[in-house]
């Protein structure tokens, strides 16, 4: 006979309702402000914020795919698009050609840069203008150790790059 399921109690289902609502919502709230005031996706504002944050503006697309919390293909198919309108390239990586590496062209990162404060402000109003500083301090915990429990495949980085000084507010 199998055991009884562990049903959740009364505030841990209220929190899990919460939290299902949030993640349902909040990407659809991004991506409208984003296509709306810079016509690009979270996604592809994501994979530009990552490239414009580390040294030489590239990365391997399997890291990229990990840090954009993206699989390889949506990846490529999003880098396509934004090879298409001059922001990206790929180039075989110099230091082993079996890996495409991503690059952020200069247009690119002006992109970001002219996208990042509206999409800040975004993720201000709807996330940390809700929140006190020790309730900011508890998100991250809770979201880190939510992370930690997840089950990650073999592209998951085990260091992940260092970011160079932000050039740009902090996205």
């Amino acid at each position: 006979m199998a055991a009884e399921p562990r049903w959740l109690e009364d505030e841990e289902q209220r929190a899990w309702f919460a939290l299902g609502s949030v993640l349902a919502r909040l990407p659809a709230a991004l991506d409208g402000e984003l296509e709306r005031d810079a016509g690009i996706s979270h996604f592809e504002y994501v994979i530009m914020a990552r490239l414009s944050m580390v040294p030489g503006r590239r990365m391997r697309m399997s890291v990229l795919a990990t840090l954009a919390e993206g699989s390889l293909p949506r990846l490529s198919q999003a880098v396509g698009r934004l090879e298409k309108r001059g922001w990206v390239y790929r180039i075989p990586d110099p230091g082993d050609g079996r890996y495409t590496l991503a690059v952020l062209t200069d247009e690119g990162y002006d992109k970001v840069v002219e996208s990042a404060p509206g999409h800040v402000e975004t993720v201000r109003r709807y996330v940390f203008d809700q929140l006190t500083r020790s309730q900011v301090r508890q998100l991250a915990s809770i979201a880190e150790r939510i992370l930690r429990a997840l089950p990650r495949d073999d592209t998951w980085p085990t260091e992940m790059p260092a970011s160079a000084p932000p050039a740009t507010p902090r996205h």
